[in-house]
């Protein structure tokens, strides 16, 4: 579903490469997911496969289709939830959705029940017409996952959907994308939970100063690395224990 071949991003006026280039493949139906500490690379990288961000070397093919050539045919087929809520606060859930769905090219009654069955199944149905500004952390993720997928994309990318919310709102989430997952989407993922990223992927790469430095099933990973029993021990043996802030 998606294949990249020496992807490279390096910004203006740093000295460094954001991603240094790299080749990855992710296939059809796959919850894939993208871990690493903060500054590693993995939002850049995920901008760069969604279109949001121009590479600066590399390709980037996505259900066959090059990204340069095709780039309107891919985005039909993309849907991208950023980790930054994408919603206007003083709009409800409701015209939110209106507006996303509309930029989606979506119209008239298909879009009013397809927002209707969005917000019931994620549990936000009764809080509508509220406006968003008035809505917890969980439930703004919540309206943030469904203005990426009211087209129904074939491909998925998320960057740290669940990451501040409560632990109510987390399961509903992870619920809902392995429902999505069930009906043949490709998710591409990032995050910080360890955990939640053993359960939920079908692969990993771990990222690090832009390069990949494993890939593999969360099992793999585990059983290829010495005392690991999950895929937090992988990750703190190849990244080590050190804090990562960065600004």
């Amino acid at each position: 579903m998606i294949r990249i071949s020496q992807l490279a991003k390096k910004y203006k006026n740093s000295e460094n490469y954001a991603v240094k280039p790299l080749d990855l493949t992710v296939h059809k139906t796959e919850i894939f997911g993208l871990l690493g500490p903060n500054g590693a690379g993995k939002t850049t990288l995920i901008s760069m496969l969604s279109g949001l961000l121009k590479p600066s070397s590399g390709t980037i093919e996505i259900n066959q289709l090059n990204f340069i050539k095709n780039r309107t045919q891919i985005q039909n087929l993309i849907g991208v939830v950023p980790q930054e809520y994408a919603l206007y606060p003083t709009l409800t859930a409701f015209e939110n959705l209106l507006y996303f769905g509309s930029m989606y090219g979506l119209r008239g009654t298909y879009l009013k029940n397809n927002i209707h069955q969005s917000l019931e199944n994620l549990g936000l149905l009764k809080f509508a017409n509220k406006q968003v500004r008035t809505f917890s952390g969980g439930m703004k993720r919540r309206v943030n996952l469904i203005a990426g997928i009211l087209h129904q994309p074939k491909i998925l990318f998320l960057d740290e959907p669940t990451v501040g919310v409560d632990v109510q709102s987390k399961n509903v989430i992870i619920e809902h994308l392995k429902q999505l997952n069930s009906q043949e989407t490709t998710i591409i993922y990032t995050s910080h939970h360890m955990f939640e990223a053993q359960q939920l992927c079908t692969r990993v790469a771990i990222i690090d100063n832009g390069k990949i430095i494993a890939k593999g099933t969360p099992t793999e990973l585990i059983n290829a690395t010495k005392d690991a029993k999950r895929l937090e021990d992988v990750y703190l043996n190849l990244i080590g224990g050190e804090l990562r802030d960065y600004v």
